[in-house]
């Protein structure tokens, strides 16, 4: 029922928003279709916030749903999908918005296409296919590339032409395969097949344009993905656009968001090269020219140095000490005979003085019989014998006539 108010008794803004709230709520739970256009969960919080649009006019409602059944969707709920929601209308009268709080959700349509894609994409996933340590390295050029792509296809032609004006040398080897139908992905799977057993094809780029989910559904097949994985030639994925991603970008070895991004991945640039090398070229050059100057420099500074400016400066110095050293060596030699022979004829004369010939040049002499015993004593010999008188300078022989001891002799002198 209508409320009653005019310009002199008007409604109040509580009374307005309380009696939408009470029409809304009339409504009941009802059965929406639509496009899940934005996905808001935030920590802590158990209430998870969608926004479901219309998938033919421009027109959107907030959504509210518990995290517990947002969480046990199986794939989970992405953005892009298409679902069908049974939800009560709610009218919140304090901020005035309108939303539906979901009971149940449904993928229908391409979202039910897009939950089977998630499904795979998790299967695939927990077998390592997608694992990082399987990806091959690209070469930096290589000299055959193997292109798999639709006959007179807009991407044939973005990938030739900007690969030759960035290399113009580089070779295609082209198998041409359909690129969306029932036969695309068995197709694809044979000329990616061939183009692998192909030795002189280095790497591999699968390309074509954009499309939509469904055009782009055979570059999600399993076999294809399987196939591509076992390539022993890295495989470049080249599929839509930017925002298109089927499983093939997950499995390859790299990935090109579009085209012509795939040339510029593949071939590198001859001018990009061509300056990389000049500039090397200039560094080394400069690194070069810069230790040459400072060698010469210090062959410079080794030539300046007294030893080498001249040499026979160093002789002529050692000549020098080698001379002063000698004269001191010789002054020291001398001085040390010198001491030596004073020392012999000390102990030479102190020698002599011991000696019996020294004795005997004193005027004494020594006395031997003929058997050559040494007269000590007058009791040694006897008169008439024969006796060897030894002084300094030789020998005498004599005859003993008398003998006479010291005790008579003294006798006789004091007699006397």
């Amino acid at each position: 029922m209508a409320l009653e108010t005019s310009p002199q008794s008007p409604a109040p803004v509580r009374q307005i928003a309380n009696a939408i709230a009470g029409w809304v709520d009339k409504l009941g739970a009802v059965w929406v279709e639509g496009q899940i256009a934005q996905v808001s969960r935030r920590p802590g919080v158990g209430t998870v916030f969608l926004t479901l649009r219309d998938s033919v006019a421009d027109i959107s409602v907030p959504v509210t749903c518990a995290r517990t059944l947002f969480d046990s969707l199986d794939p989970p709920l992405v953005e892009g999908a298409s679902v069908v929601v049974h939800a009560k209308p709610s009218y919140y009268a304090n901020r005035g918005t309108l939303s539906l709080a979901v009971r149940e959700i449904r993928l229908v349509g391409l979202g039910e296409l897009l939950a089977r894609l998630e499904r795979r994409r998790q299967l695939l996933a927990a077998e390592g296919l997608f694992a990082p340590e399987l990806k091959r390295s690209l070469p930096f050029l290589p000299r055959r590339v193997g292109l798999v792509t639709a006959p007179d296809s807009a991407a044939e032609r973005d990938v030739v032409d900007n690969a030759r004006r960035r290399w113009p040398a580089v070779e295609f080897e082209t198998a041409y395969a359909a690129m969306q139908g029932t036969r695309a992905a068995l197709e694809v799977i044979a000329a990616v097949d061939r183009l692998d057993r192909d030795e002189r094809v280095d790497v591999i780029i699968v390309t074509r344009g954009g499309g939509s989910v469904e055009d782009l559904l055979p570059f999600s097949d399993e076999g294809l993905l399987r196939a591509v994985a076992k390539c022993s030639t890295p495989v470049v994925s080249a599929i839509g656009h930017e925002p298109d991603q089927p499983l093939l970008d997950l499995v390859a070895d790299v990935r090109a968001s579009t085209p012509t991004d795939a040339a510029k991945i593949v071939v590198p640039d001859v001018a990009e090269e061509l300056r990389i090398v000049a500039v090397g070229r200039d560094r080394l050059r400069s690194a070069l020219v810069a230790l040459l100057d400072r060698e010469a420099h210090l062959l410079d500074t080794l030539r300046t140095r007294p030893a080498l400016a001249d040499p026979s400066s160093l002789i002529t110095v050692r000549a020098d000490e080698i001379e002063a050293l000698r004269q001191r060596a010789l002054r020291t030699t001398r001085h040390r005979l010198d001491r030596a022979a004073d020392e012999i004829g000390h102990h030479r004369a102190r020698a002599r003085a011991l000696s019996p010939l020294e004795t005997l040049r004193r005027g004494y002499s020594v006395i031997q019989d003929v058997d050559g015993h040494v007269v000590a004593s007058v009791g040694d010999t006897e008169p008439g014998a024969t006796v060897t008188v030894r002084v300094a300078d030789g020998r005498l022989r004599a005859q003993v006539t008398t003998i006479e001891g010291l005790t008579t002799h003294h006798e006789q002198e004091t007699d006397g």
